[in-house]
């Protein structure tokens, strides 16, 4: 899988803000927030803000579109 990149995040008033390559992706309020600060300190964080905004996905959709499985009936 290709390495995410392009996200970052900002924190404020326990609030936190994801953005990918500067445009808004996600905010995390609450316990999520708290919770994604823990992570992001242990865990690669590029690919953590990639999960929690469901752009983990990119790069290989191209490849799956050409399997014979994925095709249909022709």
């Amino acid at each position: 899988m290709a390495e995410a990149s392009g996200f970052d995040y900002q924190t404020r008033d326990g609030t936190v803000r994801i953005t990918h390559h500067g445009k808004h992706a996600t905010t995390l309020r609450g316990s999520r927030a708290a919770e994604f600060l823990a992570r992001v300190e242990r865990e690669d964080p590029q690919e953590l803000m990639a999960r929690l905004t469901g752009n983990y996905r990119r790069g290989n959709e191209r490849v799956a579109k050409q399997h014979p499985r994925n095709r249909g009936c022709r």
